[in-house]
């Protein structure tokens, strides 16, 4: 049994990992706030893309539709982005991505397609170099960016179009964490080429007004596709930045709250030992009296 030095000593060391525990959580917090309102502050921008897109889309059919739009008509190639963070501490958030990843890839490779992985986040790159290693092109590391703007989406828009312009990819695939509330983060998949309009992004109502484009809706689609697609990736990383923080927030309060109740289990352990000690010492000094 541990002596009363050791158990004051590992009280001791759970308190200070408290400490780091509760300021963690602090720290999250108010990222969070920030983070939550960046988030959700894109959504209606790149609703509103897809609105457009889809108004454009429905006028243009056939071989003069983009091939961002219409895919190169073969599906044997699939290029998935992965998108978590560079840091851990944060419950389930990135094993959760990195979960939905390798059901994809498993699924895409059980069905005879080719898979390459685009990993945005050390933690991606970590969880799926041992098994997906000679699958991986590149890795982007979200911590050399201070701030998430379009900064850190155009690099990758620039590798995902490069990929698909070069033919080393059909379709590709986004897979992130969306934030829901702070209690809630789900990994989800988005289509990025060929370009899907949302399920809850309706084409623009021209209450049967007939517009004529200049330039046409095929050159402004050249144009917006690859915007389109850095816009996503935007809203996503801000998405994860936001599911980040909250579940780091989530799991760091519930490590404070743990290690509360194992101090005052130890606490409680150790009174009882010297209690015990003391008692015996007593008993010890009765009983050598009683001897003179």
């Amino acid at each position: 049994m541990a002596s009363l030095k050791e158990m004051r000593n590992r009280i001791d060391s759970v308190k200070s990992t408290q400490k780091i525990t509760k300021a963690l959580n602090m720290v999250a917090a108010a990222k969070l706030k920030r983070a939550q309102d960046q988030a959700e502050s894109a959504r209606p921008y790149a609703k509103k893309m897809a609105s457009v897109i889809a108004n454009l889309a429905a006028g243009v059919s056939g071989d003069g539709a983009p091939k961002l739009l219409a895919g190169t008509g073969a599906d044997q190639k699939h290029l998935v982005v992965v998108a978590t963070g560079d840091k851990g501490l944060a419950g389930g958030f990135n094993t959760n991505v990195i979960r939905a990843a390798k059901d994809r890839i498993n699924t895409l490779s059980a069905n005879g397609k080719d898979v390459r992985v685009i990993a945005v986040g050390r933690k991606v790159r970590d969880g799926l170099a041992r098994i997906y290693g000679d699958k991986i092109i590149q890795t982007f590391e979200l911590s050399d960016h201070k701030v998430m703007s379009m900064a850190v989406a155009e690099p990758i828009a620039d590798l995902i179009a490069s990929e698909f312009e070069t033919g080393n990819a059909d379709v590709v695939t986004l897979i992130y964490s969306r934030f829901q509330s702070v209690i809630s983060q789900v990994a989800t998949p988005k289509q990025l080429i060929p370009a899907v309009v949302d399920g809850d992004a309706t084409p623009i109502d021209l209450n049967g007004a007939v517009y004529e484009y200049e330039p046409s809706e095929e050159e402004i689609l050249e144009t917006l596709l690859p915007r389109n697609i850095k816009t996503q990736i935007l809203a996503a990383l801000l998405e994860n930045q936001a599911s980040f923080f909250a579940a780091q927030m989530g799991a760091m309060d519930n490590a404070t709250r743990n290690a509360g109740d194992l101090i005052n289990a130890l606490t409680l352990q150790y009174n009882r030992k010297r209690q015990a000690q003391i008692t015996t010492e007593l008993i010890e000094i009765i009983a050598g009296a009683e001897a003179l």
